[in-house]
């Protein structure tokens, strides 16, 4: 081991890709800034900290891309999944963890390995030589943004990410609250209770619209735009764009029956997550918000069930940084540049906690593979590990390029299947089908 792998970052990309190459058999050093440099949405140093949801989205590997790119991530003995699956929380058919386990988890998984070494210092350059995994995520330092800024010639391009609040438990009134996933989704009890419901009557939720849009937001600093990402619409901007947005998205009422008046349907529901294991914390599910803290407070206790409130978090709202990575970067995830360089996680213009990962998992092996000199295949395009890295790196349109989740929209259809709504479930398990046997066959390149 001559030569050693440096990854900027410990994050989910960061820490994926370091276990990936360490457990190829190259040296790693993972470079984080935090502690020392703190962020505003980080709470720790630990590698791996979630600062967003606690959620993985849908575990679904026959019927879901998200669920699929979980299934080609335990293939790959990927790290985070592992330990997601060490940590989880019931969540109906979602796969969320208790967070503060899970970070040091992974945390110590990484420190305890004979091949990885970590070093908390800020990298503000971009070298010239070495092999480089810049992993730096939605919160990468001014003094890196400027660096990456200069090498690629373009301005990076920004959206904003908003945070979902986070409340105590036993400050929920469950006389008016009750505890059902949506549909009654799950295969145990503890999953088909997996959510806290708020109903809303008619009266009451055009009041909350209200309050959302006369309430006092965070203002934007000179310079920057109000770019969001679809995924993580504030609740005030959905609000704006039309007063049922919200009733239509997450607080839909729908699959939900309320066991203090069975008979009486719900115009709108709020929904809570459980957030750590003891179940004492519970995030509001796509509440993300940029409301001034003292309105975040009097508006979500307009709430029915949340009246009396404790907020252990608000929500937040930050700048968002990622790569023009269609045309800066190549099919190894290597910038043009620079090829000495790779970059991976949200930076690329993946979007959410998985995707992020995977993209750690590819930019690892495929780093360890040229440092050990083994040829390796082009990731297939049918996986979803591949229809991602396709998007990024040349599948998507550079003009209109905005950061994606894994979706069936980017894998190649399957010939001779209906289309349309009623051949979904057909083509969704075609899709799937498909993509494990090319995932499998590729990763049989590094046994």
């Amino acid at each position: 081991m001559t030569q050693t792998l440096h990854i900027v970052g410990g994050g989910m990309a960061g820490s994926e890709a370091a276990w990936q190459a360490a457990n190829m058999g190259v040296s790693v050093v993972i470079h984080e800034m935090r502690p020392k440099v703190e962020t505003f949405a980080h709470q720790t140093g630990n590698l791996g900290e979630m600062v967003c949801s606690n959620s993985f989205r849908s575990d679904d590997d026959e019927q879901n891309a998200v669920g699929l790119l979980h299934w080609e991530m335990r293939a790959a003995n990927g790290l985070i999944m592992a330990t997601a699956d060490q940590h989880r929380l019931p969540a109906g058919g979602a796969l969320a963890v208790d967070r503060e386990p899970f970070a040091q988890t992974v945390t110590d998984k990484l420190t305890s390995h004979a091949n990885i070494s970590v070093s908390y210092d800020e990298v503000t350059e971009l070298p010239d030589d070495g092999h480089w995994i810049f992993a730096t995520g939605p919160l990468t330092s001014s003094a890196l943004g400027q660096a990456i800024q200069a090498e690629t010639g373009a301005e990076a391009l920004a959206f904003f990410d908003a945070i979902a609040p986070i409340l105590y438990a036993d400050s929920i009134d469950m006389s008016q609250a009750w505890m059902q996933s949506r549909y009654d989704k799950g295969e145990t009890e503890e999953e088909r209770t997996a959510y806290l419901n708020c109903p809303m009557t008619k009266d009451q939720y055009e009041a909350f619209i209200d309050a959302l849009l006369v309430a006092e937001k965070t203002e934007f600093h000179e310079g920057e735009t109000a770019g969001y990402f679809d995924g993580c619409l504030p609740i005030e901007v959905m609000a704006e764009r039309g007063r049922e947005t919200l009733r239509f998205g997450p607080m839909k009422p729908v699959g939900l029956t309320n066991s203090h008046k069975p008979d009486e349907k719900a115009y709108a529901v709020v929904q809570l997550r459980r957030d750590n294991k003891l179940a004492t914390l519970y995030n509001i599910v796509g509440f993300q918000t940029k409301m001034k803290y003292g309105a975040q407070t009097r508006v979500l206790r307009m709430i029915p069930g949340l009246q009396e409130a404790q907020f252990a978090r608000l929500g937040g709202i930050h700048r968002n940084t990622f790569l023009n990575s269609p045309t800066l970067l190549d099919q190894q995830m290597r910038l043009k540049s620079k090829p000495n360089i790779r970059f991976a996680g949200q930076i690329t213009g993946v979007e959410g906690y998985v995707e992020s990962a995977a993209m750690g998992l590819l930019a690892g092996r495929m780093a360890a593979a040229e440092i050990l000199d083994h040829d390796i295949p082009t990731v297939p395009q049918n996986s979803a590990m591949g229809a991602l890295i396709h998007h990024i790196t040349g599948g998507a349109e550079a003009k209109t390029f905005q950061p994606m989740n894994v979706n069936f929209g980017l894998f190649q259809p399957v010939e001779g299947l209906k289309g349309g709504r009623r051949g979904r479930k057909d083509r969704y398990k075609a899709y799937t089908d498909r993509a494990k046997i090319v995932w499998s066959e590729w990763l049989g390149n590094f046994s």
